[in-house]
């Protein structure tokens, strides 16, 4: 049967509102949002919104998710398409820092800026920026790991340092950028990740050459 023209006018609706949310949460922050604000700027009824959210709590995990979507479908997979090892750690990098230095959101990380606001609050919303931001250091972690099993770092590595070492140098280079301005945070992020990671290789060729670190 064709589909409900009703269910894909409200599944288009539903996507427009929110990639405005998550465009508002990561400057503004998550407390920024509201059902009404979103109404008035997308020129939609503030009774069709509510009716796809019904909270503002509900609006706010919909658009944790609706960012973890856009973060998997520009960070995430294209790393994973390439090359097991050293290849798909780098390349996961530097997919971090392109989505970040392009302003996929226009404030820069939406995960870094949100984590900030509720850090150190509770309830379902940190709860679901918590799961979020760890599936995020597992992964880097993982792929760290995977890369020693593969001979390409040494064996002796601890994974989840390292891992912890990327992810603080790409979230200063978001941070110093977002403030600040300019692509230099990002240059600098790039050496210092590479750095690390030759000082770990075994297979130093799998990675850019120094001074060749962006690759097309």
């Amino acid at each position: 049967m064709p589909p409900d023209g009703r269910l894909v006018r409200g599944d288009a609706t539903r996507r427009v509102v929110l990639r405005r949310a998550v465009d508002i949460a990561s400057v503004e922050g998550l407390d920024g949002l509201s059902i009404g604000r979103l109404a008035t700027e997308l020129e939609l009824s503030k009774s069709g919104v509510f009716a796809h959210f019904g909270s503002k709590e509900s609006l706010q995990l919909a658009s944790i998710q609706a960012a973890s979507e856009i973060f998997t479908e520009q960070v995430v997979t294209p790393a994973l398409a390439a090359p097991p090892g050293l290849a798909r750690l780098w390349k996961l990098c530097e997919t971090w820092l392109e989505y970040s230095e392009r302003r996929i959101f226009p404030g820069g990380c939406f995960f870094f800026n949100t984590a900030a606001e509720f850090d150190a609050r509770s309830g379902p919303v940190h709860d679901a920026i918590a799961e979020y931001t760890r599936k995020w250091q597992d992964l880097l972690t993982r792929l760290v790991a995977e890369a020693a099993q593969l001979g390409h770092l040494a064996s002796g590595v601890e994974a989840a340092q390292l891992a912890f070492e990327i992810d603080a140098l790409a979230r200063t280079a978001n941070a110093h950028s977002v403030l600040h301005g300019g692509n230099e945070p990002y240059r600098r992020a790039r050496r210092g990740i590479l750095g690390r990671l030759r000082a770990e290789a075994v297979e130093p060729d799998l990675l850019p050459p120094a001074g060749k670190e962006r690759r097309g």
